[in-house]
């Protein structure tokens, strides 16, 4: 089997960290998405992959490289357009040729990989089989109708009368009768080729299609909170261990990383957390479900359940800072301007100061 990363998009939900950084690198538990997708994909035991990319492909290139890291062959297949999941993979027939494949998207985390899957799939005679998990707001995805024997009946994108709260999650995996699926659907009223209907066509045409229900947590990482949420899973599933410099007046609970290089001084660091290489925690208190990046300076201040991104500075703040986004080189520091500010998405080079609990 090949596999197949959808890294396109422009990350508007994710604004304005996404302004200078690919959504699909913005990392959680200090790991970019993108290659916790890409590790998920060559422990089910596929070594050939190729990524989708579109306006952000450079940088994704470059962080990514040929895959030697990981042990895997990267091609990258350029989108000009983000028209649709089912036209991503219409532009990948000739990477894909006829073998079967499994689709992921670039800014999905789900609990537990996928190995299973594949395992499963690649041993079956199904033409699809889709990953559903159920949701609250199923109005907002691709969404199942299954019988009461567990075939489906009917996929809708988006509907806003949901017949069930069974969400496609981003992972599908198709034999080479998806490229017929592919060609024969027209645009949707969004202007693109949706999965979704691709995955009907299948299903109406009579071939095999196979439904799993997910029940671990499953997290599109598509807007701040989400991120969040998923930083705090990641979090909780780590094997975490000390490599930095703890000094004998801090205080570090014992589901906290500290990466090697990293300093802490005169702190308490409540987990689950991690602390990157390199960073310096002094005078101050951290966590639980904060992932503070490399080269991060935290002064005389207090963060939980946030994620801080590299070289970024936070010094002086008298108010606790949670449930925040801070991206590369941001600078947040006293300053005697007013007023409050206590929840935060900031873009790389930010430059925010804060008074006694104020802005």
């Amino acid at each position: 089997m090949k596999g197949l990363i959808l890294a396109g998009g422009k990350g508007t939900r994710l604004y304005p960290l996404t302004f200078t950084s690919a959504k699909q690198l913005i990392p959680v538990a200090n790991k970019p998405v993108l290659f916790r997708v890409i590790e998920a994909v060559h422990e089910a035991g596929i070594e050939d992959i190729g990524i989708v990319v579109g306006d952000t492909a450079e940088e994704i290139k470059q962080a990514v490289g040929r895959g030697n890291r990981w042990g895997v062959n990267i091609t990258y297949i350029h989108q000009e357009n983000p028209l649709g999941l089912a036209h991503a993979v219409k532009v990948s027939r000739d990477f894909l040729g006829d073998e079967r494949f499994v689709m992921f998207l670039g800014d999905n985390v789900i609990q537990g990989g996928i190995s299973s899957l594949i395992t499963e799939f690649a041993g079956s005679e199904w033409n699809c089989e889709i990953v559903l998990t159920r949701v609250e707001h199923p109005e907002q995805y691709g969404v199942a109708e299954l019988s009461d024997d567990g075939r489906i009946l009917q996929l809708i994108e988006k509907p806003q009368e949901p017949p069930s709260d069974l969400a496609l999650v981003g992972i599908y995996m198709f034999d080479s009768t998806v490229f017929e699926a592919v060609e024969a659907i027209k645009p949707s009223w969004r202007g693109e080729l949706e999965i979704t209907d691709a995955i009907q066509w299948l299903v109406s045409a009579g071939y095999k299609v196979f439904p799993y229900v997910h029940r671990g947590w499953w997290i599109d990482t598509g807007r701040p909170g989400d991120m969040l949420d998923a930083n705090s899973m990641v979090l909780e599933e780590l094997e975490h261990k000390v490599e930095g410099y703890v000094d004998r007046d801090s205080q570090v609970a014992h589901n906290v990383t500290i990466e090697r290089g990293a300093e802490i001084i005169n702190s308490v660091v409540r987990g689950p957390t991690i602390i990157g290489r390199k960073a310096r925690i002094i005078n101050s208190y951290v966590g639980p479900y904060a992932s503070i990046s490399h080269h991060v300076e935290i002064v005389n201040s207090e963060i939980e359940r946030s994620i801080v991104l590299e070289h970024s500075r936070i010094t002086d703040i008298p108010a606790r800072i949670q449930d925040s986004l801070i991206g590369r080189e941001v600078i947040i520091e006293r300053s005697p301007m007013k007023p409050k500010a206590h929840k935060l998405t900031l873009g790389d080079h930010s430059h925010v100061g804060i008074l006694n609990g104020a802005a």
